[in-house]
């Protein structure tokens, strides 16, 4: 259960947040958690490194002191373990660039724009659809770099623990950079995947599967999910983060779509944003699903207990779920009946 706030500290400290969410991202962009990664230094070695002059690179290590990311001490600043880890461009979890490419640069401007999306003005969204977003080349390529970043991690957990026994064909569909699809098939050996998602998005895709080294092993499908025809004789198919993103009434047309893609008795993989049953939280959850408000005005919230039911509805059975990313995302799992 969330406790209710009383203190008027509380308010301010949610109000004043996105001062310290700037603060990381100028940071980030000046690489200087890269710049303490050989340890510690002097403001003056820091100033010399960056160019920023020595009163406003001052102003920001203070700001980055006081919420943790940085440590001071009297013979100078370095990372803090979080940090370290994390924020360091060569750290092997470095996850730096998803923060300044898709929160710094395309969620955080386009939360400017939630009062319209709640109020129902369409005009004033960010963007007239994520569709919209994604046709502009350099803007599909720094959104879908930035959501490999952030996708990587639970596309690695969820390897580990999912087990694929028998699924040669698997359907990802708004498959982005194609993350899930790559640490699927580097698990499973015989998987080979389809990925489905906008034109500019697949080909951002196609590079991080060439990198990975499976491009014999990937087919690519462009086009828009909702509208697009899916192959048939699936073994899975999996929406990761995508359901978040359409119109509600989209979502049971997309069940409806994995229904006939899939051959009987092939599996259902939805991996999103979700809420409580309850709906009370968790808060993170919550907000990613406020911010799609940003880019349009259908969109809804839900929890694995809300799909789970749609599913059950469809004729979907042995549904279940299991949590990804704690307090962030689930995986809803279930089967068209081997026979119908």
């Amino acid at each position: 259960m969330v406790m209710p706030i009383t203190d008027v500290r509380e308010i301010s400290r949610i109000a004043y947040g996105f001062m310290g969410s700037k603060a990381l991202f100028s940071a980030l962009n000046l690489d200087l958690f890269s710049r303490l990664a050989a340890g510690k230094k002097s403001l003056e070695k820091l100033v010399e490194e960056t160019g920023v002059a020595s009163n406003r690179l001052r102003t920001l290590l203070a700001a980055l002191t006081s919420i943790g990311l940085v440590v001071r001490d009297d013979n100078g600043y370095q990372n803090a373990p979080a940090s370290e880890r994390y924020l360091v461009r060569e750290a092997p979890a470095y996850f730096g660039d998803y923060y300044r490419y898709q929160i710094d640069r395309q969620i955080y401007p386009a939360l400017l724009h939630l009062d319209s999306g709640i109020a129902g003005d369409a005009t004033g969204l960010a963007f007239e659809t994520l569709a919209g977003l994604t046709s502009d080349p350099d803007e599909a390529d720094a959104f879908t770099r930035a959501q490999h970043s952030g996708s990587m991690g639970p596309a690695l957990m969820l390897a580990k623990t999912l087990n694929l026994e028998g699924v040669r064909a698997l359907l990802d569909v708004g498959c982005g950079s194609g993350a899930f699809s790559i640490a699927l098939c580097q698990r499973n050996p015989e998987l080979r995947a389809t990925v489905l998602d906008f034109p500019n998005v697949i080909a951002v895709a196609e590079r991080f599967v060439t990198e990975a080294n499976l491009q014999n092993r990937v087919v690519y499908l462009r086009g828009d999910a909702v509208d697009t025809p899916w192959p048939i004789s699936q073994d899975a198919v999996l929406m990761s983060y995508l359901l978040s993103a359409v119109a509600e009434p989209a979502i049971p047309l997309l069940f409806r779509k994995a229904w006939h893609a899939l051959r009987p008795g092939g599996r259902l993989l939805i991996h999103d944003f979700m809420l409580d049953a309850d709906e009370t939280g968790p808060a993170s959850a919550a907000l990613f699903f406020l911010q799609y408000l940003s880019y349009r005005v259908d969109g809804v919230c839900f929890s694995a207990e809300t799909l789970a039911a749609q599913l059950e509805g469809l004729g979907f059975k042995g549904i279940s779920d299991q949590i990804v990313i704690p307090s962030i995302t689930k995986l809803v799992v279930c089967a068209k009946p081997k026979q119908i």
